[in-house]
């Protein structure tokens, strides 16, 4: 069971809650995001920004609770460049030393429903990004913007003109942020519109020339780079 709902005191975050029903893994897709995450089984761990699909192993019962942060937020939270997390699963206190333990136990406390979910954990996590990220000053606004602009299709070279910064720096500040470059990122910003589209129930033909795709066969190498199956196989459900 997964459940999710929009952080709003922190502008493009999501919490989101899950309890695994099995042994099995679960295929996460690159998204730009840094997630903070607790798990019943593993406490408090800091999910980097992935270049591919990341499988998450869970065992029966397993209860999951975690606040996604906006591409180029995760930075201001955790104190760290986002490239030094990527591809990564970090505990949380490499990061935040002892506050961590204090953390895990407020969320280990937090009540939870009979069926896992627990608001109130997840509201414990969204509480101590937003005084980590207050105390940071906020964050960086060149995240935002660039993010914002890649996310609606924009093209690297008029994002960077956009934000007046040359393609050396913008790279430079795009690892610092997103934990990849500015190509990178849009790639798998516009994979994740075609696949929200395909889920719709567009066919992957008109997917891929509403995203910009070449053709249907440049938008299955993409999915197929990033995600390790192709848009058929995550679209029938297959999570392995």
């Amino acid at each position: 069971m997964y459940r999710e709902r929009a952080e709003e005191r922190i502008r493009g975050a999501v919490r989101w809650a899950s309890v695994s029903g099995g042994a099995g893994e679960t295929r996460v897709l690159p998204d730009g995001c840094l997630d903070l995450l607790w798990s019943s089984r593993a406490g408090l761990l800091v999910a980097g920004p992935d270049r591919t699909a990341h499988l998450s192993r869970s065992v029966p019962g397993e209860r999951w609770i975690g606040l996604r942060l906006p591409p180029g937020v995760g930075p201001s939270v955790f104190g760290v460049p986002a490239e030094e997390l990527r591809d990564r699963r970090v505990p949380l206190a490499d990061l935040w030393g002892r506050d961590a333990a204090t953390l895990a136990l407020r969320v280990e406390e937090a009540p939870a429903t009979g069926a896992g979910w627990s608001d109130a954990g997840a509201a414990v996590l969204a509480e101590a990004a937003r005084a980590r990220l207050e105390a940071a000053g906020g964050p960086d606004p060149l995240g935002a913007r660039v993010g914002a602009r890649l996310a609606a299709g924009a093209t690297v070279a008029a994002t960077a003109a956009e934000v007046g910064l040359g393609a050396r720096a913008l790279h430079r500040r795009s690892l610092a942020l997103f934990g990849y470059g500015p190509k990178t990122l849009a790639r798998i910003l516009r994979m994740r519109r075609a696949l929200d589209l395909a889920h719709a129930g567009a066919p992957l033909a008109e997917v891929a020339a509403r995203t910009g795709y070449a053709d249907q066969a440049h938008l299955t190498r993409d999915v197929r780079e990033f995600a390790g199956v192709p848009p058929t196989r995550l679209l029938a459900g297959a999570g392995g």
